[in-house]
């Protein structure tokens, strides 16, 4: 006979910075649908029409700055709102080498997690200290492009410097020299799927797009693991072959995103809702992998630069795996 799960609630009597930093993860978590009300609350005052209209066909038509560098607001990335973001989990960095802000970057940022989480704290804020640890280098998290489509919302992320994962927008914020970067969630929506406590499996073998950028635009290459970001949520069973990653997999080829299914907490309980676990998160930047400039790589050269891209990634995990994944169920596995 199944038991029914106990909810845990929170206490009457909580720190208000505890208040704040749930209250700072809850906005961002819902931001895209407030946002979007608000527009069809402001399209509802026939007054707006004009405004709303031209508004629209800025977006949609003339605005290209999701694909050439974004709108970064230095205010916006640095304020104070976003310690809170971070010191819910709490998120964190650690550099294993400085920069040198004379040539451009590729980030490549491992594991997906189910929303990436992680990946906004490190390289869409100065929560966790980029720009301190790595003066010069102007950071770029990339997101999909349907993103920039929608109202209100995606001014607010272009004011915190992402833009457009796709190649136009990639080449051409590289184009802009020395201390310019990119930051990939390599796995992408694919890899969310695989997002379970414990484990890393990091779909990573056939993806060689963002190598071939790095070689095209001659930018250093470096490998970002971050520990805890497949632990801050629960993922319903979907292994491979179940009817449920079947029907994940087909309204991803569907919809190009995926559909987990997950929980988290709530905002007045501990184990039961969509709010993030609080678990740590720690980005751990690796070492530059020098790259040569070739503006026609051949597969031998991409190749190569992924065996030292792989290693580099597992050298990561093997040295703080012990200390921050101590509970891991299973090694890193690279798949697909």
């Amino acid at each position: 006979m199944s038991t029914i799960p106990t909810i845990e609630f929170v206490p009457s009597r909580v720190p208000a910075a505890r208040r704040l930093q749930t209250l700072a993860v809850l906005v961002w978590a819902l931001l895209m649908a407030v946002t979007q009300t608000l527009w069809i609350f402001l399209c509802s005052i026939p007054a707006l029409w004009p405004i709303l209209l031209a508004y629209y066909i800025w977006i949609h038509y003339i605005d290209r700055a999701p694909a050439r560098g974004g709108r970064t607001s230095k205010w916006l990335r640095n304020s104070k709102w976003w310690r809170y973001y971070a010191d819910y989990y709490p998120a964190s960095m650690r550099k294993e080498a400085d920069l040198p802000p004379d040539r451009p970057y590729v980030f490549g940022y491992h594991p997906h997690g189910i929303i990436s989480m992680g990946a906004m704290a490190t390289f869409a804020t100065e929560a966790t200290g980029f720009s301190k640890s790595f003066p010069g280098i102007t950071p770029h998290l990339l997101t999909l492009a349907s993103n920039f489509k929608l109202p209100i919302y995606r001014d607010i992320i272009l004011a915190l410097g992402l833009c457009s994962v796709s190649k136009r927008s990639c080449s051409n914020i590289l184009k802009g020299g020395a201390g310019q970067s990119i930051t990939i969630v390599i796995g992408g929506a694919a890899e969310s799927l695989r997002a379970h406590p414990g484990t890393v499996d990091l779909t990573i073998r056939r993806r060689l797009g963002f190598i071939k950028i790095a070689i095209q635009h001659g930018a250093d290459l470096v490998p970002v693991f971050s520990f805890g970001e497949n632990d801050i949520f629960e993922q319903m069973p979907n292994e491979e072959g179940t009817t449920l990653y079947k029907f994940q997999k087909k309204f991803q080829t569907v919809f190009g995103f995926t559909l987990p299914f997950f929980h988290g907490r709530g905002i007045l309980n501990y184990n039961l809702g969509l709010m993030p676990f609080r678990k740590p998160i720690v980005a751990i930047v690796g070492r530059p992998i020098h790259v040569k400039q070739c503006d026609q790589p051949d597969i031998d050269e991409i190749t190569r630069i992924q065996t030292l891209y792989l290693t580099e990634l597992t050298r990561i995990w093997d040295t703080y795996k012990d200390e921050l994944a101590s509970t891991r169920k299973r090694e890193m596995q690279f798949i697909e």
